[in-house]
């Protein structure tokens, strides 16, 4: 699989690219920000996800440790959604 990311960096960028998003969207995001805030925060987490695509290509598991990230947090979602449907089914 490292073998994969590293014949295709870009690929590997966008998918560490979407992955922090997504975490920092469902971990960090709390409110909306101003258009410009925002930009500059999306751009930020442009060169960080090239700071971890440097890391990927060096040596470093960094696509599977996010992808387990994601794993918890999905998982996370199922439980509070089964754990709220069983208290509303219980009133």
């Amino acid at each position: 699989m490292t073998e994969w990311f590293r014949e295709y960096p870009f690929i590997t960028f966008i998918l560490i690219y979407v992955m922090i998003t997504y975490v920092y969207n469902k971990v960090f995001k709390t409110r909306r920000l101003p258009i410009l805030k925002e930009a500059i925060i999306y751009v930020m987490l442009g060169l960080g996800a090239g700071m971890l695509l440097l890391f990927q290509l060096g040596a470093l598991p960094i696509v599977p440790c996010l992808a387990v990230a994601i794993g918890l947090m999905l998982m996370v979602r199922v439980r509070y959604f089964f754990q709220d449907r069983r208290l509303n089914k219980k009133q």
